[in-house]
């Protein structure tokens, strides 16, 4: 996306009202880029997806821009996800939209991890799915205590993705397993001990770290801002958790929660068996999977091909619909328990594309950039 000349540049992703979705900007030697769709959370369309990934390519080869810095619009959040709603219908009516978002949204995914200038995001509010994607890749990732992040994409019939599954299997221990089965919420500290975020600053110093960041460093704004984070509440738990989620089978994981005696282990038991059979027990073969990655692009490529089976599964139309369309939180999973889900169910979310194939492994083996 070009952007006109000044230190003040907006330019954006047009909706039918000619509404800014994506408000960009250089102050100073800062590249600004806000989300800006409060009501929705700023959740992502497709074509701020493609907003974000254009600025970012112009400003890899701006001089003049030193920092890049995200941030979301209103009071809520970050990024609430992806736009579900989208992908609801698009499934319903057969169609490969989402496809070409989730691929799309996957680049991006990996551009911003391999960023080579600093790409600050500010983790505050609501931070969820893809909200994830575009910012826990980056590599200065700030968290206030009004920070909410999560990967709830179990609890739609889905599998969490934009490069998820490559943080979560990454968190010590079984943290990752029991946040991405249980679509278990991070606090600022959660969130820094997991590795998701690195800094905390609280939320009312943003506006001038932010001034900081526009005139001086990186590290010059950190200095000044960044304080001691909050302690993990997930690290405190890790004996029941690590121990109960080394296992091989949901099953198994299960049974392991609810004999351990421990109350919050038998609420994570429940909240693993109310979501939807078949995606926890894909993102547990996903999750050990992404452990054996050398590089966030293999996960991103897994994700494409489990994505794409998701769009034409039945859980993820039916967890959108109970949890967001008709929100009568009610979802016929099918199938409907555990052990009716079978090994070979699981296998076809992870067959190969052929052409079709995300393909980032690839071209970062051959030094290409995906675009």
């Amino acid at each position: 996306m070009s952007t006109a000349s000044g230190d003040d540049r907006r330019a954006a992703a047009g909706t039918a009202s000619n509404q800014a979705e994506v408000i960009v900007e250089r102050v100073g030697g800062l590249g600004r880029i806000t989300l800006n769709r409060p009501k929705a959370i700023n959740a992502l369309t497709h074509t701020m997806v493609q907003a974000l990934t254009s600025t970012l390519l112009e400003w890899a080869a701006d001089d003049w821009v030193h920092a890049v810095l995200v941030i979301g619009a209103g009071e809520r959040g970050l990024c609430a996800g992806g736009d579900i709603v989208s992908i609801y219908h698009d499934a319903r009516e057969g169609g490969s939209g989402s496809k070409d978002f989730w691929r799309d949204e996957y680049v991006l995914n990996a551009a911003i991890a391999r960023s080579g200038k600093p790409y600050v995001a500010i983790m505050d509010g609501i931070v969820m799915g893809g909200g994830v994607g575009i910012s826990a890749h980056g590599n200065v990732r700030v968290v206030t205590e009004r920070s909410t992040i999560a990967m709830p994409e179990v609890g739609i019939g889905f599998v969490p993705d934009v490069g998820g599954t490559y943080l979560l299997s990454r968190a010590p221990g079984e943290l990752g397993t029991h946040i991405a089965l249980t679509t278990s919420r991070l606090g600022a500290g959660d969130a820094i001990y997991c590795g998701f975020a690195d800094h905390f600053v609280p939320s009312g110093r943003l506006a001038e770290f932010e001034r900081v960041l526009s005139t001086g460093s990186v590290e010059d704004a950190l200095a000044l801002f960044a304080e001691p984070p909050p302690a993990s509440e997930l690290a405190e738990q890790r004996g029941w958790i690590d121990a109960a989620y080394a296992a091989d089978t949901v099953e198994e994981i299960v049974a392991n929660l609810r004999a351990s005696g421990v109350p919050e282990a038998t609420a994570a038991a429940e909240q693993i068996l109310a979501k939807s059979p078949t995606a926890v027990k894909v993102t547990l073969r996903a999750l050990r999977q992404a452990r054996e990655f050398g590089s966030l692009e293999e996960a991103l490529d897994q994700e494409y091909r489990v994505s794409s089976a998701c769009l034409d599964s039945h859980d993820l139309v039916e967890g959108i619909r109970a949890q967001v369309v008709e929100k009568d939180r009610k979802p016929a999973w099918s199938p409907s328990t555990l052990e009716a889900v079978t090994d070979e169910h699981v296998d076809r979310f992870f067959e190969p594309l052929g052409e079709s194939e995300l393909g980032l492994a690839a071209a970062l083996a051959n030094g290409e950039e995906k675009q």
